[in-house]
């Protein structure tokens, strides 16, 4: 097990060294002039050159990005060209609230994806199975921008349930300890703070995982029918087994490492597809963080952004793999 991780870190380096060249590339080809956009087109061009010459952006691509991945091995990811902060001191509030909505996101479809998998496989052809295929297929078709809005219209706006924007209350801030509001305002002890996070936290984490809920649910129950029809799950009800331990201690273990990958792939996409939930919610997320970074233009953040994205794309893949071990242990990592 050990060997196998120490190979999988060394992949991971050559694709992320990969996904730099391929991202700095990419956006040193879109047109446009940073300098410009920083200054205002009312600008001079003195002082557009010498903005130039202060980034280093006069220098020949390549030149730049060996100097970004010299940079990057030490640690630094650079400054932000609009706001003169450093990158890696910045990003971390958007990211932790990226990390934060995903989490919740993903946990609420896991726990109705997982489940109305396995009530549909258990109660095959029946309305139920029906009602929720329906439900899955709606899921996976409905806009996140269309959600969203209508969320915000009906328990925002008419029955006034649920805050409609933001993290919190702007009058009673959390105190940000790891920078995730829920986990910080358990640890203060602060049990009204948490529940007013946590209905900041509800409408955007069911936009956003309505789409993996609905994958995840196909995916259960298709993996649920194959292993329901198996010899040993026969010899489990012959043996008087009721009905829940065959499901869910026999049947669901060996139905869970197709389940498992999509649950990967799927939380791997909220981290950097969470766009449009950030913005019709005001999530300051690290999603809205890049595109604001792309509309200015801001180079260091883009390419900083989309790494660390790809990073913890990168781990959460690898500890998918290390899962299928302990879900299935005829696999084996040597």
């Amino acid at each position: 097990m050990n060997s196998y991780i120490v190979k999988r870190v060394l992949v991971l380096l050559p694709v992320l060294l990969g996904m730099t060249l391929i991202v700095f590339s990419i956006i040193h080809a879109i047109p446009g002039d940073p300098a410009e956009t920083i200054l205002g087109q009312k600008a001079t061009e003195q002082s557009k050159q010498a903005l130039r010459d202060q980034l280093g952006l006069d220098k020949p691509w390549f030149q730049q990005y060996f100097a970004y991945l010299g940079d990057l091995f030490k640690g630094d990811l650079g400054t932000s060209i609009r706001t003169k902060v450093p990158i890696a001191q910045e990003i971390m509030p958007y990211l932790t609230a990226t990390l934060e909505l995903t989490m919740a996101s993903m946990l609420f479809a896991i726990i109705i994806g997982v489940n109305a998998g396995i009530v549909s496989a258990w109660k095959h052809n029946s309305w139920f199975d029906y009602c929720c295929m329906v439900i899955a297929l709606v899921g996976v078709s409905m806009p996140i921008f269309w959600l969203g809005l209508m969320e915000q219209w009906l328990f925002a706006n008419k029955l006034h349930w649920l805050p409609s924007i933001g993290r919190m209350n702007a009058r009673d801030p959390v105190e940000a300890m790891t920078g995730l509001y829920v986990l910080d305002t358990m640890i203060a002890g602060r049990w009204d703070q948490l529940w007013t996070v946590t209905k900041h936290l509800l409408l955007p984490s069911i936009a956003l995982g309505t789409i993996p809920m609905a994958v995840i649910a196909r995916m259960t129950r298709s993996s649920m029918l194959e292993v329901m029809s198996s010899d040993y799950i026969r010899t489990a009800k012959a043996k008087g087994l009721g009905p829940f331990f065959v499901v869910y201690g026999h049947a669901l273990k060996n139905a869970f490492i197709p389940v498992l990958t999509v649950i990967g792939i799927q939380t791997g996409s909220l981290l950097g597809g969470a766009v449009l939930t950030e913005t019709i919610f005001a999530w300051p997320g690290v999603g809205r963080y890049i595109y604001e970074a792309i509309s200015s233009r801001d180079y260091p953040v883009i390419q900083s952004g989309i790494l660390i994205v790809a990073f913890f794309f990168v781990v959460i893949n690898l500890i998918v793999d290390l899962l299928y071990a302990v879900f299935d242990p005829r696999i084996s990592y040597k």
